[in-house]
C-alpha cells in the first residue's frame, strides 16, 4: 500500500534563473504542497505513466507521470488520455472539419482518425508532465 499523505515540501522565496546565475538567497517562502499547485480538481484527477515515444515532441517521455483532470472539458489541441476501441492512448485531440483525430508529437507515428461509431471516450487532460531529468 501506498502512501497516500499529503507531503510539504520545502519551498524558495527565490526563483532560480535558467540564465546567469544570481547570488544565493537564504530566504525560504515556506512549505510547498504539490498537490494545491498540480491538482485542481482532487476528486476527478488520476495519474498514469506514459509509456512509448509517441509524444516525445510534446515533452512527455517513456516513464513520465502524467496527472489527468477528468473535470477539464477537452477542447482542439489539449493533450488527453483517451480510450478507443478498449485501448487507451495519450495524444493531442485535433477536432477539424468534423472529424476527430488524435495526433502523436513524433514524426514516425500516425494519427487515429477517430471513425464515426468507435468506441471513443476521453478520459481527461493533460495538465502536468512529472519528468525525470536524471538517470
Amino acid at each position: 500500500m501506498k502512501n497516500t499523505t499529503a507531503k510539504n515540501l520545502i519551498l524558495f522565496g527565490e526563483p532560480v534563473t535558467a540564465g546567469f546565475p544570481s547570488p544565493a538567497s537564504d530566504y525560504m517562502e515556506g512549505k510547498l504542497d504539490l498537490n494545491e499547485h498540480l491538482v485542481k480538481h482532487p476528486a476527478a484527477t488520476f495519474f498514469v505513466r506514459a509509456s512509448g515515444d509517441s509524444m516525445t515532441g510534446a515533452g512527455i517521455f517513456h516513464g513520465d507521470i502524467l496527472i489527468v483532470d477528468r473535470a477539464l472539458k477537452a477542447v482542439h489541441s489539449n493533450i488527453v488520455i483517451a480510450s478507443i476501441n478498449g485501448e487507451f492512448t495519450v495524444k493531442r485531440l485535433r477536432i477539424e472539419a468534423g472529424r476527430i483525430l488524435l495526433t502523436p508529437e513524433n514524426p514516425h507515428h500516425r494519427s487515429i482518425d477517430v471513425a464515426e461509431g468507435s468506441d471513443f471516450r476521453i478520459w481527461g487532460v493533460v495538465t502536468y508532465v512529472i519528468h525525470k531529468t536524471y538517470s
